[in-house]
């Protein structure tokens, strides 16, 4: 037992030993992850997918940078959800181990780079706003829909790249090195490298916002000095203010989900986890599914351009959706009877 419970070197990471990684022992455990992940997952895809028709149905929104960068952080969360969900349920619920251990590295993979694609996408979007807010008349110069789309690239290059590297050769069996007790096959240093490069990019977007959020506070008291003036410069402050404020939130939301993972992904690195903190950990990888649904309803609430979308194509369906006597060939037999009589 001692040794499915400590995998330290390679020896250890034969197909067998990835049913040490199972920590669910009871059937309402299952029952639990396998409900939280169908319902989180679910709801994440919907609300994601209906953000990314919002913003690219609309001539306005899709053209902005700012929404290109919330487009790219919708679409790494339905990424992330499918991935996600797929690989843990079939792991955890139906105990799935008939797959080598490059699958297993393919899907772990796919797993962080969309995740740190997401959290890429967050720091852009900080940046975007910074910009917007403290230099506001250079802002269409230096944020431009081209450089947007190439920063994107940029991320998601970098991203897949890193999260590629147990699959190239980063990993505890062909290195022969520690393995990590969260992860099978993962290597406890690289582990430790993305685990500092998500601490690095969650401190890069806190500094943005804190900033944001600075010149968001001077412009709240520039706008109550100046009220009298009113006018567009003060519609738009009252605009960059709003955003700040959403993303401020987004941002609340997603160190809340992560701390408590990242927090056990630690742990493990210079300590030994239990069991019970093992499956702390299975139930605490949900939450990340959480921040990703919880996301795109920030956006519905917060964006006035998403919103006012959202109204109208509700109205729209509400339209399809009326009873056939108010349809136009109904209203026509409706007159024709009138005629008649």
């Amino acid at each position: 037992m001692d040794i499915c419970k400590i995998p330290e070197n390679a020896s250890k990471c034969s197909g067998s030993t990835m049913e040490c990684f199972m920590v669910l022992s009871t059937q309402a455990q299952k029952i639990s992850i396998a409900t939280l992940c169908g319902l989180f997952g679910t709801l994440c895809v919907f609300e994601n997918s209906l953000v990314l028709y919002l913003i690219f149905s609309s001539p306005r929104t899709r053209k902005k940078p700012s929404y290109i960068f919330i487009s790219s952080l919708a679409l790494a969360d339905i990424l992330a959800s499918i991935i996600f969900v797929c690989s843990f349920v079939n792991f955890h619920v139906f105990h799935g181990t008939g797959f080598s251990k490059e699958v297993f590295l393919l899907q772990l993979g796919g797993v962080n780079t969309s995740f740190s694609a997401s959290l890429s996408s967050l720091l852009l979007t900080a940046l975007d706003r910074y910009i917007s807010i403290a230099r506001p008349s250079e802002y269409k110069l230096l944020m431009t829909r081209r450089r947007a789309w190439t920063a994107l690239g940029v991320l998601w290059v970098s991203c897949a790249t890193v999260a590629a590297l147990p699959l190239l050769g980063w990993n505890c069996c062909t290195l022969d090195s520690r393995c990590s007790e969260l992860f099978p096959f993962v290597d406890d240093s690289y582990l430790s490298g993305w685990v500092c490069l998500t601490l690095v990019l969650l401190g890069c977007i806190v500094c943005a916002y804190a900033h944001v959020l600075c010149r968001a506070r001077q412009h709240v008291a520039y706008m109550g000095q100046h009220q009298a003036q009113g006018g567009r410069q003060n519609t738009r402050m009252r605009m960059d203010v709003m955003l700040a404020k959403t993303l401020v939130m987004v941002l609340a939301v997603l160190v809340l989900c992560w701390s408590p993972v990242l927090a056990l992904m630690i742990y493990s690195i210079f300590s030994r986890l239990s069991d019970a903190l093992r499956k702390v950990f299975a139930f605490c990888s949900t939450l990340c599914l959480l921040n990703s649904m919880v996301n795109p309803i920030i956006y519905a609430l917060r964006s006035k351009e998403l919103s006012s979308s959202l109204s109208r194509l509700l109205a729209r369906c509400r339209r399809q959706l009326k009873t056939p006597e108010e349809s136009p060939e109904a209203e026509s037999t409706h007159r024709s009877s009138v005629v008649e009589t």
